[in-house]
């Protein structure tokens, strides 16, 4: 099968060295689950990796696909001027995706030269060892969770006729209001929303995910939920398991690492 390997990352940028410096080691779990991450997509000889940012050139009304043969990342914006990485778009899959849904999908194309942070922090930290990699970077809409969803599961069908190892990774924080010093201020309903979160995607239960209280959602202040449930509609009718590797909230947000183990 072309997808064999899929996983929910975090993307705080102090998981960069030159940024985290001595805040890394408020980081372990995330780090180490990072690496068993790392680790397992050496082993699987993936040929492109889908990342999917909810940080990127979003537009209302339709998802974006980033169609620049050549992507690079750098972190000048977090103080950064030294780390920078460049991979090559897969152009042969990302036309494929768009040729198939251009008719049927609010969707655009950009050309941007960089990727955001959030397609940026877990590419950099994760294909350390892999060598001629290639990328297709995807932002998330304005659009209903449940279009999400769909989205996923038509981007599902040209990965699944592809003769290449495919990744798939959902990059995104769970809330931002889990201490009164947290970036988006302090809400209780922050840890009921991470709690539930994690409870759902293990148990398989997306259709609550798609039902959940749009407030509750608003009022935790996540950015992770629409790039996890277009993961959840391409995996949608595969046999996998979900395991948690971590969950953390060092600084008032909420980074967990999901491996969807499929087989």
């Amino acid at each position: 099968m072309p997808l064999v390997f899929a996983s929910i990352v975090p993307h705080p940028p102090i998981l960069i060295p030159a940024i985290g410096k001595d805040h890394l080691k408020q980081l372990k779990a995330t780090l180490n689950s990072y690496e068993k991450l790392k680790n397992k997509l050496s082993e699987k000889n993936i040929d492109t990796i889908i990342i999917i940012s909810p940080h990127g050139k979003a537009y209302e009304n339709s998802f974006t696909i980033n169609f620049n043969p050549k992507l690079s990342c750098n972190f000048k914006d977090f103080g950064d001027f030294s780390t920078q990485k460049t991979w090559d778009l897969d152009i042969e899959l990302a036309y494929k995706i768009k040729e198939e849904l251009e008719t049927n999908t609010p969707l655009q194309l950009n050309t941007d030269d960089f990727l955001d942070h959030g397609s940026a922090v877990p590419l950099y930290v994760l294909t350390g060892n892999l060598k001629n990699i290639k990328i297709i970077p995807i932002c998330h809409s304005g659009l209903s969770l449940e279009e999400h969803f769909n989205f996923g599961e038509k981007l599902k069908t040209q990965i699944f006729v592809s003769n290449k190892n495919i990744a798939v990774i959902a990059s995104g924080d769970l809330s931002h209001s889990l201490i009164k010093d947290s970036p988006a201020g302090y809400s209780p309903k922050g840890k009921k929303f991470d709690k539930k979160i994690i409870e759902l995607l293990s148990a398989k239960k997306i259709n609550e995910i798609l039902n959940l209280d749009p407030e509750f959602i608003n009022e935790a202040k996540e950015c992770g939920l629409r790039p996890f449930l277009i993961q959840q509609g391409i995996l949608k009718n595969v046999n996998y398991k979900a395991k948690t590797l971590s969950y953390e909230a060092p600084f008032g947000v909420g980074y967990l690492v999901m491996d969807f183990e499929i087989s």
